[in-house]
C-alpha cells in the first residue's frame, strides 16, 4: 500500500472522535447506499415487468414475420423458402392469412381478427395449446365442420362455449353480393377451444382457424399474406430481419420483429426505465456533494498536515492523490453497500414474495423482479464517477495550499 492510500484510509476511518467532517461523510456514504439501492431495486422491478409484458405479447405472436407488400401474391413464396433455407437461426415456419370479419352467435355479432394458420405448425409458433383453458388444439372437422379456437373474452362477447357453432362472415364477397344478389363469403365453425394469452386485445378479438378456410374467407385463394417464423432465440431477430432484408429486399415484402409489433409500448417502457434511472441517480449526486463539502472542510482542517508532508518532500500530485483516494472510499463504501441493501430486497421479493398483487387486477401474484449484471456495471460506474468527481475539486485545491504558509500559520 502507498503511503497516499495509507493516509486516506486513516483520514477516513481513523478512531477520532465524532465531528461535524466525519457526519457529513457519514451522510455522504448513506446518500450513496439508499441511492444505489433504490436504483437495483427500481430497475430490477422494469426489468422484470418488461419481461413479464414481453412474454406475454409473445404468446401468439412469432418471432419474426414476412409479409408481402401486395394483398395477393401467386406462387412467389418460393423465394422466402429459400432465404429461409440459408439462414441457421431460423427454427420452424409457416404461411398465414388474417383479417377483419363479422362473428355471429346466439343472437350477437362481434367485429374479430381471424386468422389462418398451418395447423400442422401450430405449436411449434405459437403458445396455444398451453393457453387453452377449455377444449382443445384440434382444427379437425366435426360434423363437417371445421374446430376454431377463440379468446376468453370473446368467448364471453359471443355467450360461446366449447362445442357451439360460431358463423363468419366475411366483407370480401360483400361487394359482389350487393352488385350481384349473391352471398357474402361465410362459413360456420365448431369451437374447439377458448384460451387465454394473457394479453387483452388478443382474447377479446382473436379466433384461430384452419389456414385453407381462412384463405376461403378472406379471399386469398391459394395464396398468403407471408411467413410467421420462429427463431431458436428470439433476441437474434433483428440479426435475422437484416440478413432476410439483404436476401429478398425491400420492396416486395415487410419484414417485422416482435419488438415491431408493439414498437410504441417497447419504446414507452424503455423511456421510462430511462428516466427512472436518471431520477434516482440524482440522489447519487445529492449524496456526492456531500462528498465535495465534507472534503472541502477535511482539506481546511488538514492543511498543517498538506504543509508537513509537502515539506517531507510530497509533490502535489501526491496530495491530490490523497483526497481523490479519500472520496474514492467514501463512493465505493456507499455503492458496495447498496449492492448489498439493495440485492438483499430483490432477494426477499423473489424469494418470500413481500410485496403481493392482486391476481385478479395484474394477472400476477407478486411484484416481478430481474437482475440483469448490466445493471450493476451501470449503477456502480456512475456512483463511483459522480463520488470522483465531486472529491476532484477538494483534492485539487489540497494540492494547491501554500506548504511555507500553511506550517507557519498552521
Amino acid at each position: 500500500m502507498n503511503y497516499e492510500r495509507f493516509i486516506a484510509r486513516r483520514y477516513l476511518f481513523s478512531k477520532h472522535k465524532l465531528n461535524f467532517i466525519t457526519i457529513i461523510s457519514l451522510i455522504s456514504i448513506t446518500g450513496i447506499t439508499i441511492g444505489v439501492a433504490a436504483l437495483i431495486v427500481v430497475l430490477s422491478v422494469f426489468n422484470g415487468f418488461g419481461s413479464l409484458v414481453t412474454k406475454f405479447l409473445m404468446n401468439f405472436d412469432p418471432d419474426l414475420r414476412v409479409e408481402y407488400q401486395t394483398e395477393k401474391v401467386i406462387n412467389t413464396n418460393d423465394e422466402i423458402l429459400s432465404a429461409f433455407k440459408q439462414i441457421d437461426d431460423i427454427k420452424s415456419y409457416a404461411p398465414f392469412v388474417s383479417g377483419k370479419v363479422l362473428a355471429y352467435s346466439s343472437g350477437i355479432t362481434q367485429v374479430i381478427t381471424l386468422k389462418g394458420i398451418d395447423t400442422s405448425a401450430i405449436n411449434k409458433l405459437y403458445n396455444i395449446k398451453k393457453s387453452i383453458l377449455y377444449g382443445n388444439d384440434n382444427f379437425s372437422e366435426s360434423e363437417n365442420l371445421s374446430g376454431a379456437m377463440i379468446g376468453l373474452r370473446l368467448a364471453d362477447k359471443l355467450q360461446t362455449l366449447v362445442g357451439d357453432t360460431i358463423t363468419i362472415i366475411s366483407a370480401e364477397g360483400i361487394e359482389k353480393a350487393i352488385t350481384q344478389f349473391g352471398m357474402p363469403n361465410m362459413q360456420k365453425f365448431v369451437v374447439s377451444g377458448i384460451f387465454s394469452s394473457q394479453n387483452n386485445d388478443y382474447d377479446a378479438s382473436l379466433m384461430f382457424v384452419p389456414l385453407e378456410d381462412a384463405q376461403y374467407l378472406l379471399g386469398y385463394d391459394d395464396s398468403f399474406q407471408g411467413y410467421d417464423v420462429k427463431l431458436n432465440n428470439f433476441d437474434n431477430s433483428f440479426k435475422v430481419k437484416n440478413q432476410l432484408e439483404a436476401l429478398l429486399g425491400i420492396e416486395n415484402y415487410s419484414i417485422n420483429t416482435w419488438y415491431d409489433f408493439h414498437k410504441e409500448l417497447y419504446s414507452m417502457m424503455q423511456i421510462e426505465r430511462w428516466v427512472a434511472y436518471i431520477l434516482l441517480s440524482l440522489i447519487i449526486a445529492v449524496a456526492s456533494f456531500n462528498i465535495l463539502g465534507s472534503l472541502s472542510m477535511s482539506v481546511i482542517e488538514k492543511k498543517r498536515d498538506i504543509g508537513i508532508l509537502r515539506s517531507m518532500g510530497s509533490k502535489e500530485k501526491s496530495i491530490l492523490k490523497i483526497f481523490m483516494y479519500e472520496g474514492l472510499m467514501i463512493g465505493l463504501t456507499g455503492t458496495f453497500l447498496g449492492v448489498i441493501l439493495g440485492y438483499f430486497i430483490c432477494f426477499l421479493q423473489l424469494q418470500y414474495n413481500i410485496y403481493p398483487l392482486d391476481p385478479t387486477q395484474y394477472k400476477i401474484n407478486s411484484l416481478p423482479m430481474e437482475l440483469r449484471i448490466s445493471d450493476f456495471f451501470f449503477i456502480t460506474g456512475i456512483s463511483i464517477l459522480l463520488a470522483l468527481i465531486a472529491a476532484y475539486i477538494p483534492a485539487k485545491r489540497a494540492a494547491k495550499v501554500d506548504a511555507l504558509q500553511s506550517i507557519k500559520w498552521e
